[in-house]
């Protein structure tokens, strides 16, 4: 006997996981969404939120909740997360990532696998964090990242989060890759950096993927191409139309 297809209701509320491209904003990939939904529907509204942003430079899990389900975003945010994060040693850019180009460099000889492994168990547990400068936190109603892009300096106060585990997968003189797992409101850029310091040196993100939220992982994940076309069959609930 045939599986009957789902039917689904944008309206009354569903829950999507996407892994989010390279270099897309996560407004980008809301937008992208509602946009082809409200399309898809002939409607000209939809509410399409997110539970947790991406940096552009980094790729992976982001949940998008529409409609009536956009009331659980922020239990969703307070989801467990966690990143698979490859850092530079040596050097940091503005951003602590690949967004922007170098403008310091460090000595690395000194760093041997034993002292990164010493250093990186320091940011386990309750820690206090800087964000970056580059980031969605607002200052005086607009993103610090905004005013960072404009070359305007700006003062962020430490937050207090929590880092559960942090398992060093490899490393290299000059390289190494990290997994994290971390509670709401964790800058795994803010980290690098701070490992950096704490090294005697300086780090920013080469490589970032989130591979989960919550229970939600990069197997419960949709790439957007594939999304869209399968808004051409999906049946959608009438009242939701």
């Amino acid at each position: 006997m045939a599986e009957e297809a789902k039917v689904f209701d944008f309206k009354g509320g569903e829950i999507l996981v996407f892994d989010k491209p390279l270099e897309w904003t996560s407004f980008d990939l809301v937008q992208k969404v509602r946009n082809n939904l409200c399309r898809k529907m002939r409607i000209k509204k939809l509410k399409v939120g997110h539970a947790g942003t991406l940096d552009p430079m980094a790729t992976g899990i982001m949940v998008l909740c529409t409609g009536k389900a956009t009331k659980k975003i922020e239990e969703l945010q307070a989801g467990e997360k966690e990143y698979i994060a490859t850092l530079k040693l040596g050097a940091t850019t503005p951003s602590f990532d690949l967004e922007t180009k170098e403008d310091a460099t460090f000595e690395t000889g000194h760093i041997t696998e034993e002292l990164f492994r010493e250093t990186v168990q320091k940011f386990i547990g309750t820690i206090e964090q800087v964000p970056p400068e580059y980031s969605a936190v607002k200052v005086e109603g607009q993103r610090a990242y905004d005013l960072a892009r404009k070359g305007k300096s700006v003062e962020l106060k430490p937050k207090i989060l929590v880092v559960k585990e942090i398992e060093v997968l490899q490393f290299a003189e000059t390289e190494a890759k990290l997994r994290i797992v971390c509670g709401k409101g964790t800058y795994i850029r803010a980290l690098a950096r701070d490992i950096g310091q704490a090294l005697n040196s300086g780090a920013y993100l080469i490589g970032l993927q989130r591979t989960r939220v919550g229970d939600f992982t990069l197997e419960n994940a949709q790439q957007i191409e594939e999304f869209l076309e399968s808004l051409k069959e999906i049946t959608i609930a009438e009242e939701s139309k």
